[in-house]
C-alpha cells in the first residue's frame, strides 16, 4: 500500500506542477499586457501634446502671416491711392496748361482771322457780296 500511496502521490504532486506552471504564466502575460497597456497610454499623451503644441504654433504661425498679410495689403493700398492722388493731379495740371494754350491759340487765330477779314473788306465795312470778282 505504500507503493499505491507514493504512486498516488507523485501523480497528484506532477499534476500540480503544469497548473502551477500556467499560473505562473497567465500572471505573466497579465503584467505583460498591463505594462503595454501603461505604455500605450503614455505614448498617446506624448502624442497628443505634441499634436497639440504642433497645432498652437500652426495657429500662431497663421495669425502671424495673416497679420502682416494685412498689413502689407494696406500699404500697398495707402501707396497706390496716393499715387492715384498724385497722378489726378498731375493730368488737372496738364489738362489746365492744354486748355490754356487752346484758348490762347484760339484766340490769336480769331485775331488772325478778323485781322484778315479786314483786310480783304477794305476796313471796317463789311465786304460787298453783291460783286463778281
Amino acid at each position: 500500500m505504500k507503493f499505491r500511496l507514493k504512486a498516488i502521490l507523485a501523480a497528484m504532486l506532477f499534476s500540480a506542477v503544469p497548473i502551477a506552471l500556467a499560473q505562473d504564466a497567465a500572471t505573466d502575460v497579465k503584467k505583460g499586457a498591463e505594462a503595454t497597456g501603461h505604455e500605450t497610454k503614455v505614448v498617446a499623451k506624448d502624442t497628443a501634446k505634441g499634436t497639440e503644441k504642433a497645432a498652437d504654433k500652426t495657429g500662431h504661425a497663421t495669425k502671424v502671416v495673416a497679420k502682416d498679410t494685412a498689413k502689407g495689403t494696406e500699404k500697398v493700398a495707402d501707396k497706390t491711392g496716393h499715387e492715384t492722388k498724385v497722378v489726378a493731379k498731375d493730368t488737372a495740371k496738364g489738362t489746365e496748361k492744354v486748355a490754356k494754350k487752346t484758348g490762347s491759340a484760339v484766340k490769336t487765330g480769331a485775331k488772325d482771322t478778323g485781322h484778315e477779314m479786314k483786310k480783304i473788306g477794305g476796313g471796317d465795312k463789311p465786304a460787298d457780296t453783291t460783286k463778281p470778282q
